[in-house]
C-alpha cells in the first residue's frame, strides 16, 4: 500500500457536517470483521503489558547472573521507560506520516528483536540496550494501537473497543506474573531461569506481525491523505453500507479543512493557541495517570509484598492477585465506559486510588510486622488496582486517543505519551530511593498528595468526550479552547 494520493474521488456521501446515523442493524460479517481487527491490533497491548510486567519477577533472578548492583538494577528496569518515551514520540510521528498499520508492523519487529535481545543478553550493558529497544516498541504501541482502534471504531462503540487494548495490557501483565511464578517454581534457583520468563514475549510479537499483514489501514488516516475511495472501502468492512457513506462525508469534510489548516506538527502547535491549550490538557491527563504510583506496584509489587511480610516465593504467587484484579477491573471499566461519562469515572478512580494508598501507608506504619500486615497491604494493593485499572487507565488512554484532531492525533497522543513515560521513569527510578530514605509509609503519603492534585486537575480542566463522533468532538474542543 502506497502513501500517495491516488484515489481522491470519494463515493456519494452526505455533505460535511452531517452526523453519521446509527446503524439500522449491523450486518454480522461487519461485526465479525471489527472484532477480528480489534483482536489482532490489541496484541500490541498484550506485548506492552507483558514486557512491562515481566521484570517484576525476572529481576531477582538475574541479579546474580548479570552481577547487578542497586544502581544497575534500577537502570535495567527504567531503560525500557526511557525507550518508551522515545517510542511514543517517534511512533506518533511515523504513524501520522506512514499510517497506523505500517507502524504497528514495524513495532511488531521491534518487540521481537527487543525480547530476543533481553533473553540472550550476556551482560548488563546488553540488557539495558535490549530493554531500551523493547521500550521503543512499548511506547510506539501505547500511542499507535489506541489511535488505530479509535479511528476504525463506530462512535457508540469506541469506548469499549479502544479499552480492549487496556484489557490486553493488564492481561499481558497477568500473563507475566503467572508465568514468572510458574517458571520460578519449576526452575527453582537454577541459573538463567529469568531468560525463560523473557523469551515468551517473542510469541505474541510474531502473531501481531502476521495478523497486521492482512488488516486494513485506518479510514481516517486514509482520508487525511486524500485517499477517499480507500477510506470508503475500509469503512464498508466495519460499518453497514448506509453508515459507511454517511460517515465518509463527515470524515472527508474535516480532512479537507484540516488540509487547508495544515494541522499536524510542532509549527502548528506554536501557531494555533487552541491546540496548545489542548496539548496541555493531554499532558495533564498523562501525568495524572502516572502519579497515582501504579507502576511502583507493577514493577516493585513483589518487593512491596516481601517488605510487608510475605516470603519471596509467596510474594511472587500473591502478586498474581494484582494481575487477576487488574483484568477483572478492566472488564468492569469497559462495561462502565458504555454507560457513564468519562470525566466522573476518571475522578472516581482517582479518589479510590488515593484512599487505597493512604491506607497502605497507615497499615505499613501502624500494624506489626507479620501475616496480618502482609494481607492488609495485599488487600489495599488489590483495591488500588481495581480503581486504577477499572477507571483511571482505560479512561486516560481512551481520552488521549480522542481529544486531538485527526491530522495530528497520533502526534499529539505521542507527545502526551512522552510525558506519561517520562513521569513513569521518574517515579520508577525514585521509588526505591524514597522507600530507603523516608520509609514505605511516607512514600505512599507522597502519592496521596499527588492523588488529591490529580482530582483537582480533572475537575477543572478535563473535557467530557463520551457520545460524540471524533469529528463532532474536534469541533467542540476547538470552540472550547479557542
Amino acid at each position: 500500500m502506497t502513501d500517495v494520493r491516488d484515489d481522491t474521488t470519494a463515493p456519494p456521501a452526505p455533505a460535511h457536517g452531517a452526523t453519521a446515523p446509527p446503524d439500522d442493524g449491523t450486518p454480522r460479517p461487519v461485526a465479525r470483521r471489527l472484532r477480528v481487527i480489534t483482536g489482532i491490533a490489541t496484541f500490541g497491548g498484550l506485548l506492552f503489558g507483558y514486557d512491562t510486567g515481566v521484570i517484576n519477577g525476572a529481576l531477582p533472578y538475574m541479579k546474580d547472573d548479570l552481577g547487578l548492583t542497586p544502581f544497575t538494577e534500577g537502570l535495567v528496569t527504567s531503560s525500557l521507560l526511557l525507550g518508551a518515551a522515545l517510542g511514543s514520540l517517534v511512533g506518533g510521528r511515523l504513524s501520522d506520516r506512514r499510517g497506523r498499520r505500517h507502524t504497528i508492523l514495524l513495532l511488531a519487529v521491534l518487540f521481537f528483536v527487543g525480547a530476543l535481545g533481553c533473553t540472550l543478553a550476556p551482560s548488563t550493558a546488553t540488557m539495558v540496550v535490549a530493554r531500551f529497544v523493547l521500550g521503543i516498541a512499548v511506547g510506539g504501541a501505547s500511542v499507535t494501537v489506541p489511535v488505530y482502534l479509535a479511528e476504525i471504531s463506530p462512535a457508540e462503540r469506541r469506548g469499549g473497543l479502544v479499552t480492549r487494548n487496556e484489557l490486553m495490557i493488564v492481561s499481558g501483565q497477568l500473563l507475566a506474573f503467572t508465568s514468572n511464578a510458574l517458571i520460578a517454581r519449576v526452575g527453582g534457583e537454577s541459573g538463567g531461569v529469568w531468560r525463560w520468563m523473557l523469551v515468551i514475549a517473542t510469541l505474541p510479537a510474531v502473531v501481531l506481525w502476521l495478523g497486521m499483514l492482512v488488516m486494513p489501514e485506518s479510514p481516517r488516516w486514509l482520508a487525511a491523505q486524500g485517499r477517499f475511495s480507500a477510506a470508503f472501502d475500509v469503512l464498508r468492512q466495519v460499518r453497514s453500507e448506509r453508515r459507511a457513506r454517511a460517515e465518509l462525508g463527515e470524515v472527508t469534510g474535516l480532512a479537507m479543512r484540516d488540509e487547508r489548516a495544515r494541522a499536524g506538527g510542532f509549527a502548528d502547535l506554536r501557531a494555533t493557541p487552541w491546540l496548545r491549550r489542548l496539548m496541555w490538557v493531554g499532558f495533564g491527563l498523562a501525568v495524572c495517570q502516572q502519579i497515582t504510583g501504579v507502576n511502583t506496584i507493577m514493577y516493585y509489587g513483589t518487593q512491596i509484598l516481601t517488605d510487608a511480610g510475605f516470603a519471596s516465593d509467596s510474594a511472587l504467587t500473591a502478586n498474581i492477585a494484582n494481575g487477576v484484579i487488574s483484568v477483572l477491573a478492566t472488564f468492569v471499566g469497559i462495561w462502565l465506559l458504555g454507560r457513564v461519562d468519562r470525566r466522573p469515572m476518571l475522578m472516581t478512580g482517582q479518589l479510590g486510588t488515593t484512599v487505597a494508598l493512604l491506607l497502605i501507608g497507615i497499615f505499613s506504619l501502624t500494624l506489626p510486622e507479620g501475616t496480618g500486615r502482609a494481607f492488609a497491604v495485599l488487600a489495599m494493593t488489590v483495591t488500588f488496582l481495581a480503581f486504577q485499572q477499572g477507571a483511571i487507565s482505560p479512561v486516560t488512554w481512551l481520552m488521549l486517543s480522542e481529544i486531538f484532531p485527526t491530522r495530528m492525533r497520533a502526534f499529539g497522543m505521542g507527545l502526551a505519551a512522552v510525558v506519561l513515560w517520562l513521569t513513569n521513569f521518574a517515579i520508577g527510578l525514585a521509588f526505591p530511593s524514597l522507600v530507603s530514605g523516608i520509609g514505605i509509609s511516607a512514600t505512599f503519603f507522597v502519592f496521596v498528595v499527588f492523588g488529591v492534585a490529580a482530582v483537582c486537575f480533572t475537575r477543572r480542566y478535563v473535557p467530557e468526550t463520551r457520545g460524540r463522533s471524533l469529528e463532532e468532538l474536534e469541533q467542540e474542543l476547538r470552540a472550547r479552547f479557542a
